[in-house]
């Protein structure tokens, strides 16, 4: 039997190489899922998500993900591909979007990638970055330690090897806290280190590939954010959450979930609803302005994202026909 491998193999590989590459990014909370819609309609374009948490199925007030009737009127890939007590990593995310990407070339039909985790769009444009692989028996051990200090002492721990990376973490986001530790003990470099090696030149994908982004003032996004909160607080938030924990619970992945650590403590009683919603416009804050810190490192074609001719603009510098 040939060892060669199939020819289905080969264009799974190949296809991030000859897909066309159009995105849509910006800030939580800076319309872009309604550009999207729009110009989807007048092209033919299909949404290819690009946010680590839309990926979760049962996450979805909490996590702003497209409605019924948004996907209906436009097809949206890469949602709802996994449980909420399951774990989801980067490479699932390429492999899933490779099978999406070898079937919109089959149907003729162009991919617009869509959202906001600038790790996925830099593992989209420049691959995954020569770290070394998982170490399933450290892993479980510093994921014990995590547990045993809580996340603060742990991101304290980081601070102390890895400055740079522990800037960048959140101190909750324990699972890329855990990550950066264990690239460190593995490697004797930190992980700040690795990444800056793997970013230093684009690569001819990223060259060739069409940036937008949704440009929002600091003080109009701050708005934003607070009523976005409120609406979601307002359409179940809290029910949806406690329907997760009493179900299949938050796997290690899924309670990095924005805001819905502070939901479930207003259902417990320990936050009120206003103290509920003012962490978690804070900590979306927060989040965006990691997310403006990734974007500086693409040649992102910024747009102002109230600007009346948005839609004619953005398919201009997509290069998407209306």
């Amino acid at each position: 039997m040939s060892d060669a491998p199939a020819e289905s193999d080969v264009a799974a590989r190949d296809i991030l190489e000859r897909a066309p590459l159009r995105f849509l990014v910006g800030p939580t909370a800076s319309g872009k899922t309604a550009l999207a819609l729009e110009l989807c309609r007048r092209s033919g374009a299909e949404v290819v998500s690009l946010d680590s948490m839309l990926v979760y199925r049962g996450l979805d007030i909490g996590t702003a993900k497209p409605t019924r009737a948004e996907r209906a009127a436009v097809p949206h890939h890469l949602l709802d591909l996994v449980g909420p007590e399951e774990r989801f990593d980067v490479q699932q995310f390429l492999a899933a979007l490779r099978a999406v990407l070898l079937d919109l070339e089959r149907r003729c039909v162009p991919p617009l990638f869509v959202g906001g985790t600038g790790f996925y769009l830099a593992a989209v444009l420049r691959g995954l970055f020569d770290g070394p692989p998982v170490d399933p028996c450290l892993r479980a051990k510093l994921e014990a330690h995590a547990r045993a200090i809580g996340p603060e002492r742990l991101h304290a721990e980081l601070q102390g090897l890895d400055p740079v990376s522990a800037t960048r973490l959140h101190p909750h986001d324990t699972r890329r806290v855990v990550r950066a530790l264990e690239v460190f003990a593995q490697t004797g470099r930190t992980l700040a280190d690795w990444q800056q090696e793997w970013q230093a030149e684009p690569t001819a994908r990223e060259r060739g590939a069409r940036l937008v982004g949704l440009a929002v003032e600091p003080d109009e996004l701050d708005q934003r954010i607070r009523a976005r909160t409120g609406q979601m607080l307002d359409a179940g938030w809290r029910e949806e959450a406690e329907a997760v924990r009493a179900g299949a619970g938050f796997g290690p992945s899924a309670v990095q979930a924005l805001g819905y650590a502070e939901v479930l403590a207003w259902a417990d009683g320990e936050l009120t609803r206003e103290e509920a919603a003012q962490r978690i416009a804070l900590r979306t804050r927060q989040f965006a302005r990691r997310q403006r810190t990734w974007y500086r490192k693409f040649p992102i074609e910024w747009l102002p994202a109230d600007a009346p001719d948005r839609v004619e603009r953005a398919l201009a510098l997509l290069g998407l026909v209306s």
